[in-house]
């Protein structure tokens, strides 16, 4: 089955929430639990090291999906925190 690519929703921060993150994050040197909020999402929830060296790989790496974020920041929110679940 292939994925269909997408552009990130600006301001939807699922992927900084959902997923737990073990890799350190400047601020969170041992990354963060599933659910939490990564310290680099903004008020307006988007990435302050985006486009940073700083910035994990696993972050960097991070392709949106229509498979993985939905159709709307509550779906994403959803669909990755069951993924986070599942694995």
């Amino acid at each position: 089955m292939k994925t269909q690519s997408m552009a990130c929703r600006l301001g939807c921060g699922a992927c900084c929430i959902a997923p737990s993150i073990s890799s350190p994050i400047p601020g969170m040197p041992n990354g963060k639990k599933a659910g939490e909020r990564c310290i680099q999402l903004d008020e307006r929830n988007l990435c302050k090291l985006f486009g940073d060296e700083s910035r994990p790989k696993v972050c960097s790496d991070f392709s949106a999906t229509l498979d993985v974020c939905g159709t709307s920041n509550e779906h994403a929110l959803t669909l990755i925190t069951e993924l986070e679940q599942l694995t």
